[in-house]
């Protein structure tokens, strides 16, 4: 059994403590950015984005490519399934939209015309989406490690 009581192996339970700290970061940064303090914002935010992509990298899709990907379409009807999947899609654009924002807001990288030009609506959307997709990470790990009683 897990550290949570649960048939979770203990990276699985490395990786939902990291999100939810992850998360609670991102909270964190949004807070910063009310106090006007964007630097500090922007290094919280751009931190909690390039560690989500290492953790994503390192055991989101290894475990994704493993547990699920071979048995789809078939079983996308099955909760297990359908759970992982709409987690690692809806997980995958929330990545993918905060690196955009990271990129537009904190570089000089994208040139102007791609760039963000009304950033709360971004920021506030992603955050928005980042909570989402770890409750349905939440529910991912549920379905697959918690014993049915």
């Amino acid at each position: 059994m897990g550290v949570w009581e649960t048939a979770a192996p203990a990276g699985a339970n490395l990786v939902l403590a990291l999100e939810f700290a992850m998360g609670t970061a991102l909270v964190g940064g949004a807070w910063l950015a009310r106090r006007k303090r964007f630097r500090e914002h922007g290094w919280c935010q751009a931190a909690v984005v390039g560690l989500n992509l290492a953790v994503i990298a390192a055991m989101m899709v290894p475990a994704f490519r493993e547990q699920v990907w071979p048995k789809l379409p078939g079983k996308i009807g099955k909760a297990y399934y359908a759970v992982a999947t709409t987690h690692a899609a809806l997980g995958s654009l929330a990545e993918i939209a905060a690196l955009y924002v990271v990129l537009s807001a904190g570089t000089n990288l994208l040139p102007e015309r791609f760039r963000i030009r009304r950033y709360k609506v971004w920021m506030k959307s992603v955050l928005v989406l980042w909570w989402a997709v770890l409750l349905l990470g939440t529910a991912t790990y549920v379905r697959w490690y918690v014993p049915l009683r």
